[in-house]
């Protein structure tokens, strides 16, 4: 009787801590929610808020792009002073206070803060008429079907993983995160491409993914036509050497690819590996002209 009792009590406590771990969690991602939420109210005093928040997530792509990518680099920075020069000093100043805070709930764990923002501020109704998938369940797609990633990667060293309407980077990040719960170093075994026709959407995704160090190409285009406008490479692809790596595989090498994250719609797209290599290839040449 008194194991059991024991037994009993040790279950009840386990089970109170993770209440008390998930109500935390919960309290987290509210209070930054809530903050950024009120920055960006702060700078929609003059501005449309839809704009705002767009405006914030192009900066933050801009200022993360221009300090790794030097091919995108005299473009970009000249689009980054033309954003700021429509805000007045105190609104300017609030644009890296929002950076600030993002990067501290993305390292609470990792999560679509973006896309609950965005959610959050009822910007899908007034706003191109956008959604995204809740998080939780893009984590419970993730799980699915990435449960024997860990032989793939040890056999070909890593696996890549193709978004066709990628969002906020949500089904990224639960990829990464799924690999993560099993122990796998997805800065290192995992690379992703992710597209959208939207360019916010674009910069959320490349904002979101850069920060939790995702090796990616997010590219501005339609998955559908293949139309490509733009690209952006996160420093985890540029610093990891990504670039090298894809060109092997291009060549032949054989690499584990797991399942592709599909979205919710049923017609997700074709294939991306073309996709993925106009972009490797459109970058050399840029880099290339830029040395010479």
């Amino acid at each position: 009787m008194t194991a059991t009792h024991n037994t009993n009590t040790t279950k009840g406590s386990e089970s109170s801590n993770a209440i008390g771990r998930k109500k935390k969690a919960l309290q987290i991602v509210h209070s930054h929610e809530r903050t950024m939420g009120k920055l960006l109210q702060d700078n929609a005093r003059r501005h449309r808020l839809h704009k705002v928040f767009s405006d914030f997530c192009e900066l933050a792509a801009l200022a993360i792009s221009n300090s790794v990518d030097l091919v995108h680099q005299e473009a970009r920075e000249a689009r980054y002073m033309q954003i700021v020069g429509e805000y007045e000093g105190e609104e300017v100043h609030r644009f890296p206070q929002l950076l600030a805070v993002l990067v501290d709930w993305l390292e609470s764990g990792l999560d679509d803060c973006l896309g609950k923002l965005f959610m959050g501020l009822e910007l899908g109704d007034s706003f191109k008429g956008q959604f995204f998938t809740p998080f939780e369940l893009s984590r419970l797609m993730a799980g699915l079907t990435f449960g024997g990633a860990r032989q793939a990667i040890e056999r070909q060293g890593f696996v890549t993983v193709s978004e066709p309407a990628c969002g906020a980077g949500g089904m990224v990040l639960a990829a990464a995160d799924a690999l993560q719960a099993q122990g796998i170093n997805y800065q290192q075994a995992m690379h992703a491409t992710a597209v959208d026709v939207d360019a916010t959407a674009v910069h959320m995704a490349y904002v979101q993914l850069s920060l939790a160090h995702v090796p990616a190409i997010i590219v501005h285009g339609n998955s559908l036509s293949m139309a490509e406008w733009g690209h952006w490479f996160t420093p985890a692809h540029i610093l990891g050497g990504w670039d090298r790596r894809l060109r092997v595989h291009r060549k032949g090498e054989k690499v584990a690819t797991v399942p592709e994250m599909q979205d919710m719609t049923p017609a997700a797209g074709p294939d991306l590996v073309e996709v993925r290599s106009a972009a490797l290839v459109t970058r050399a040449e840029r880099l290339q002209l830029d040395l010479f």
